[in-house]
């Protein structure tokens, strides 16, 4: 077997995963039912993952190091966008029952006490947000504070409760310029 066809079944599990943790959660899906989806066989998942664990862990280190560098591109990159631009974007990458964050959110309520190595991933991620909204913020307003951006992930976890209820309302639009005319900086 070559790497690549190696590397493709890991990346079908994970995928596979991925969907249905987002779909069912974490502790509704089991290893048969990842394998089922993904096609492949128990020990085509043990040899690349070990554990449910590890693929959880593996899961959302993709997921959060595809989120870093989206985020990186948008604040670093994105020389053309203003310093709102760039807030909102980041804002609607993450808000998104559909996007990257999703697995990452989902896992903060789910994993703490089973999958406390996995739940770190997402602690150091949200950390590592906060720093980075915190650092964009400061370049537009000295009186921007750590606090502000602490705040501003709130805004994004709020909105993903709010469009995972049953009688959702999208209205991630006025909730993120609510929050950033709240600020009171020239945005």
């Amino acid at each position: 077997m070559s790497n690549l066809y190696i590397s493709f079944l890991a990346l079908r599990v994970l995928e596979s995963s991925r969907k249905l943790f987002n779909t069912y959660g974490f502790h509704h899906v089991g290893i048969n039912r990842i394998v089922e989806s993904a096609k492949t066989t128990k020990a085509t998942f043990y040899k690349y993952f070990h554990s449910k664990e590890s693929l959880i862990e593996r899961s959302l280190t993709f997921q959060k190091a595809t989120l870093k560098e989206e985020v990186f591109v948008l604040i670093y990159r994105r020389k053309d966008l203003t310093v709102f631009e760039k807030l909102k974007r980041i804002f609607f990458l993450h808000a998104d029952v559909e996007g990257l964050y999703h697995l990452l959110f989902k896992a903060i309520f789910e994993i703490e006490k089973r999958y406390p190595n996995a739940y770190q991933i997402v602690v150091e991620y949200r950390s590592w947000l906060i720093d980075e909204i915190y650092k964009l913020l400061l370049t537009s307003n000295v009186n921007a504070s750590k606090q502000d951006a602490h705040m501003f992930l709130f805004v994004i976890d709020g909105a993903m409760v709010q469009l995972q209820g049953e009688n959702s309302v999208d209205d991630r639009e006025r909730l993120v310029g609510c929050f950033l005319d709240g600020l009171g900086s020239p945005f």
